[in-house]
């Protein structure tokens, strides 16, 4: 195995793991829970380019360092830059990371995002984005922009509107967190392989010469488990969810929950109104 070298000079943000025709991208800012910063993203889409038109590279796979796959872009970073009057850097920003987004979506070779751990915002659109993404029981899925002020970006309107029913609606509007079972279950992840398999799945991954979508799903499925939703799982709301979010206003769907809050005593009803409530309104109508 070929040691962890850096791909930048700024704190080594991006590690590359060399193997054969297999090329592993690290996330590397743990106590930041790898947030996203634009050197990180200028790095990745200068990878993912390269990596493009090299023929020694069949496969590429993501993961994080520590706790998070990616707890989202540094938008702290660019509020900073906004207030000092840099308003063009925080433009630069979201236009590279944008860029990436494209660029991973239609990647002519696998991606294999390895989402053990915190995976929110702009860390959703550097994997949802590839071919597979295997989640784990440490992975936490959301899309919590709405109670920042901001709105769900980087292509979360594609990915979003094709999970089950209206489900992608109430995500995006109330930031609602997933864990590893309910990712795979709506299709977020298109694997579950328990933590403790990582290691054994990345080696035998690392020994692949080809970039066989098929070759590849075959060698995760061996590492795969069948994982069951908890008996409180959001997705059990699934019907609720349908006849709440389906409406094309935010009043519509705050009025629809409130008329489901009379029907029934449950506090996921009452939590979904109070998060509504919270989040910025515009960014409400923005996302819908």
């Amino acid at each position: 195995m070929a040691p962890l070298s850096s791909a930048n000079d700024d704190g080594d943000q991006v590690l590359i793991n060399k193997n054969l025709f297999v090329r592993t991208l690290v996330l590397n800012k743990p106590r930041q829970l790898n947030a996203l910063s634009y050197q990180m993203i200028s790095k990745l889409l200068e990878l993912f380019l390269a990596y493009e038109k090299d023929d020694n590279v069949k496969l590429v796979i993501m993961k994080g360092n520590g706790r998070a796959f990616c707890s989202g872009g540094d938008v702290t970073a660019v509020v900073h830059d906004i207030i000092r009057g840099n308003w063009r850097l925080g433009a630069k920003f979201f236009r590279e990371e944008y860029i990436l987004n494209y660029v991973m979506a239609t990647y002519s070779k696998p991606q294999v995002s390895i989402l053990n751990g915190i995976v929110m915002g702009g860390g959703a659109g550097a994997s949802v984005h590839g071919r597979f993404r295997i989640a784990t029981e440490n992975s936490v899925f959301a899309m919590p922009e709405t109670a920042l002020g901001l709105f769900p970006d980087v292509g979360a309107s594609y990915f979003l509107s094709r999970l089950p029913g209206f489900f992608g609606e109430y995500i995006g509007l109330t930031g609602a967190r997933l864990d590893g079972a309910e990712m795979l279950a709506c299709g977020i992840a298109t694997h579950f392989v328990p933590s403790e398999r990582l290691s054994s799945l990345e080696a035998a991954l690392h020994k692949l010469d080809s970039g066989d979508p098929a070759i590849i799903s075959a060698v995760v499925d061996e590492y795969s488990v069948q994982t069951y939703l908890k008996g409180k799982s959001i997705l059990h709301m699934l019907d609720i969810i349908n006849r709440c979010f389906s409406w094309r206003t935010i009043e519509e769907i705050l009025s629809a929950l409130e008329r489901e809050a009379v029907k029934s005593s449950d506090d996921w009803i009452s939590s979904t109104i109070q998060s509504l409530q919270k989040a910025s309104p515009t960014s409400l109508l923005i996302r819908l």
